[in-house]
């Protein structure tokens, strides 16, 4: 669908986009690149009110439209309310990046259960299904609509000892894939950007020798920014990525290539 003529390209205006986990860290940096291009941002968040309602307060100061939206994304009830009530305040969803995750710890097979896996499995496969069930009625009935996930470079790398977060992020690979061609005649597309590692809050205790030894292996010699996953969501969204699905787009300076 090509951009209204009124507006300029990669214009989200008029679109509503949920960003899960959005209070936060990669998060909450496409929020405020959406918003930035746009879009009304519902921001959602599970467990920090406080950091929540600052998230969306400096969102907000940016110019853009946005309001506060709590669920556990992990539980269909809690998203089927999430949906009604950003439908209410916000409008019907056009655009939903699935972005929240869990705690990732490296730890070597012996050392998971299976109460974690499913934990993975929950956030990463589960999650997407619920969101994207709740939300392809109305992008269904519109014709348009955009589902964004936000996968990982471990999977293509094959990062270990990291065997439970890796094989969610496969399936979350695979259901996006699948999803691409059921609902591509329905004018809604399904894409993933997978980042590689970029320093937000949550690693700020990270060890300085496993930082250096990971930007020693990144092609273009330097750390990436939050925001640079965030326009990559810009553009999957937009009208101009109408074409566009199935894809991975890596934003991990070329640790990746295919």
């Amino acid at each position: 669908m090509a951009a209204p003529s009124n507006q300029p390209p990669f214009s989200l205006g008029g679109r509503v986009a949920l960003v899960t986990g959005s209070s936060t860290g990669l998060g909450k940096a496409t929020a405020r690149c959406l918003g930035r291009a746009g879009a009304t941002v519902a921001v959602n968040y599970a467990n920090d009110p406080s950091r929540a309602e600052a998230a969306v307060a400096e969102l907000r100061a940016t110019g853009a439209r946005a309001d506060l939206f709590r669920a556990d994304v992990t539980k269909e009830a809690d998203i089927d309310r999430m949906f009604t009530e950003i439908e209410g305040s916000l409008g019907p969803v056009d655009i939903v990046v699935v972005n929240a995750t869990p705690a990732q710890p490296l730890k070597p097979i012996e050392d998971y259960d299976w109460d974690f896996y499913q934990q993975m499995l929950d956030f990463f496969v589960k999650s997407p299904y619920l969101l994207a069930r709740r939300a392809l009625p109305g992008m269904k009935a519109r014709r348009h609509g955009r589902l964004i996930n936000v996968t990982s470079e471990v999977f293509h790398l094959g990062v270990a000892p990291f065997s439970a977060y890796v094989a969610a992020k496969g399936g979350q690979t695979g259901w996006s894939r699948s999803m691409c061609h059921e609902l591509a005649p329905f004018g809604i597309t399904v894409n993933m950007i997978a980042p590689g590692w970029i320093p937000v809050e949550r690693h700020v205790n990270d060890a300085q020798a496993d930082k250096d030894a990971y930007l020693a292996t990144v092609p273009l010699g330097r750390w990436g920014k939050p925001d640079e996953v965030g326009w990559a969501a810009v553009y999957l969204a937009s009208a101009e990525a109408a074409f566009v699905t199935g894809q991975t787009i890596a934003v991990n300076g070329g640790k990746t290539c295919w």
